[in-house]
């Protein structure tokens, strides 16, 4: 069966996340529907670069399904197919043949989200409300950038994540900045090999309340020390969070790659 990369955007605010879940609406169950109307009942295999939360929005997702090897006989037009079947909130922007080497998930070298707030005192623009965040207060970009200094790097983010059992929460952040943009919105990079969940929206949540004053610009860094989840974090809400770009090494790095990403990490000393 062909591997195929798929690149995916979607509006996330009807969506019950990315995962298929019984009785709900998903990113996933939406695509294998489509794919299955296309291909028949068949196991595609679905793997994604990260599995969104609810309401959490995508422009750049990657994922991988393994297709029959009808897909030869579509593949040119397969957009145009996937476009008639699937649902306004989920296009499929490109779909390319790999080697069965790559993976989605594990063979990716960075994720990038971006993370929008309005701080006008009219709140969010109407046509932006699903993507973007109203905050009460005035925000500094100077303090956001203090803030966000502190968490560049390798660290155990243990206070920003919800642990799973047996998973690391050592992560490596390599990009996390602010600036507004010309309409005078307030928005995040955030960069990292990988994000463990709700680790973005944490650090965003934690960012913003350096950002109106209420807490010290070293205050997101000091929760490094934690080796539990912090209960004074507050979780910025998922319309804000869209995944823009997920990155890859050259094809023949991708079996590396994914075998360097599955070891489990501790923090080196």
């Amino acid at each position: 069966m062909p591997r195929v990369r798929l690149d995916v955007a979607y509006d996330g605010t009807d969506f019950s996340g990315w995962a298929v879940q019984p009785a709900r609406r998903t990113v996933a169950g939406e695509l294998l529907a489509a794919l299955g109307r296309l291909f028949g009942d068949v196991p595609f295999g679905m793997v994604v670069a990260g599995r969104t939360d609810a309401g959490v929005h995508a422009t750049g997702q990657v994922c991988h399904v393994d297709l029959p090897a009808s897909w030869s006989d579509v593949q040119s037009t397969l957009l145009r197919r996937l476009a008639g079947v699937l649902p306004g909130d989920v296009r499929v922007h490109a779909a390319t043949e790999v080697p069965d080497s790559f993976d989605a998930r594990f063979s990716a070298t960075f994720r990038r989200y971006h993370y929008r707030v309005t701080d006008a005192v009219h709140g969010a623009e109407p046509l932006r409300r699903h993507d973007t965040l109203a905050w009460p207060r005035p925000l500094d970009p100077a303090l956001l950038n203090a803030a966000a200094a502190g968490l560049l790097g390798e660290h155990d983010f243990a206070a920003f994540c919800r642990r799973k059992e047996h998973a690391t929460t050592v992560r490596a952040i390599n990009r996390l900045e602010w600036g507004r943009d010309l309409d005078g919105v307030l928005f995040a990079t955030v960069q990292a090999d990988a994000f463990c969940q709700a680790m973005v929206r944490s650090l965003v949540g934690a960012m913003l309340h350096v950002g109106d004053g209420r807490r010290p610009a070293e205050w997101p860094a000091s929760l490094l020390r934690l080796t539990a989840r912090s209960s004074e974090v507050t979780v910025a809400p998922a319309h804000g969070l869209t995944l823009v770009a997920v990155g890859y090494p050259s094809a023949s790095e991708f079996a590396a790659r994914a075998d360097a990403t599955r070891r489990l990490r501790t923090l080196t000393t």
